[in-house]
């Protein structure tokens, strides 16, 4: 599963980065979004909110943070150009599903596995569900009425 993973986030990157036709979508005029604004209070409250303090902990929390908001670019860049064809609003909503079966995973796992209470983990998914929840009620809103994605400005 993890080859099947990664070599799907690569081909995704080759497409954004490479494909003549996914590539020109891109508007850079529009991706002005400040990514440290990210980067940095993730790696804080990694270095805060850990279960050891060791490198690998750290970094494993780290990790948890960054992709728990790593979809802001993404969402903010949509609300702001308004343009959201098929294929990205369908991307989109597939990780944010995800992300939301983890959590039923989590839940099951609980009541099944003596023991089983992870509270970075558990928070980190939750706030990156939470992040998509707006995505998904205009995705759905679209979807029943038969109209176009578009989300507020």
């Amino acid at each position: 599963m993890k080859l099947i993973f990664l070599g799907s986030s690569i081909s995704i990157v080759w497409y954004m980065r490479r494909h003549k036709i996914v590539r020109r979508s891109y508007d850079k005029d529009q991706d002005t979004f400040r990514h440290y604004f990210l980067v940095l209070p993730c790696l804080l409250s990694a270095l805060l909110i850990h279960e050891k303090f060791t490198f690998k902990e750290v970094m494993w929390s780290f990790s948890l943070y960054l992709e728990a908001v790593a979809i802001l670019p993404q969402l903010v860049l949509l609300q702001r150009t308004r343009n959201i064809d098929n294929l990205t609003g369908q991307y989109v909503l597939l990780l944010g599903a995800y992300r939301a079966l983890y959590i039923l995973n989590w839940i099951y796992r609980y009541f099944t596995e003596p023991h089983y209470v992870h509270w970075i983990p558990w928070i980190a998914g939750l706030v990156q569900t939470l992040l998509y929840a707006d995505f998904f009620y205009y995705y759905f809103q679209s979807w029943k009425n038969n109209k176009k994605l578009e989300l507020p400005a």
